[in-house]
């Protein structure tokens, strides 16, 4: 069976604190729970979640929808964006099936980021690492206005922004990441071919700019 990989990379920078950590932990859940009734997605989606403060750490391994379990995450430190970069690369070498002469491989693995301010460290060196990796499509999220899109879209050329880091806005961009999981679950599926860009998944609330 080919897998869909799909890695969130969290901001659980100091910033994050208070009303916008718990949206993400509450996002999630609410994601992992609407793809468990997609029929598409529990066959294939397969979740990981890295988060990234002071250091980036993969607090859940890629894991198939049914067994994945969230781990409380907290708020501190710092923003090391392009370790988490490096780290998801070394992931996708490690979790993901490559397509072979005998087999056909996983799916390219889909890639979210949400973030509320600015990298601290080295990201570009992360992001040399990560452009080395083959997957089908990175969303990139600057939530708030301490995030720079303008950075993101070195990283990705799907970028989209909430004006505020609050629940609400937060909750809509993780329900548009379950839709845009299941969208391509069904393609994968049904049709055997992959999302290549935003235009082909569903259309974001209105809470979600996307940046041009």
């Amino acid at each position: 069976m080919r897998r869909l990989p799909v890695y969130l990379l969290l901001d659980t920078s100091g910033s994050m604190t208070g009303e916008p950590i718990e949206a993400v932990k509450n996002g999630v859940q609410v994601m992992i729970s609407s793809l468990r009734q997609n029929p598409q997605a529990i066959e294939t989606a397969f979740i990981s979640i890295i988060t990234f403060d002071s250091a980036a750490k993969q607090v859940v391994p890629l894991t198939d929808l049914a067994s994945f379990q969230m781990v409380d995450i907290k708020a501190s430190g710092t923003t090391s964006l392009g370790e988490a970069l490096r780290l998801v690369s070394t992931c996708i070498d490690n979790e993901v099936t490559k397509t072979t002469a005998e087999q056909k491989g996983d799916w390219k693995p889909l890639v979210f980021i949400m973030t509320d301010g600015i990298p601290t460290d080295d990201w570009q060196s992360g992001l040399d690492e990560f452009k080395k990796r083959k997957t089908a499509y990175t969303v990139a999220c600057a939530a708030g206005g301490s995030a720079d899109a303008n950075l993101l879209k070195q990283i990705t050329e799907n970028v989209v922004s909430l004006d505020t880091a609050d629940s609400q806005s937060i909750a809509k961009f993780f329900t548009w990441v379950s839709a845009s999981i299941g969208v391509t679950s069904t393609k994968v599926e049904d049709a055997g071919t992959e999302v290549t860009g935003l235009s082909e998944l569903p259309p974001p609330p209105s809470e979600l700019n996307i940046v041009t």
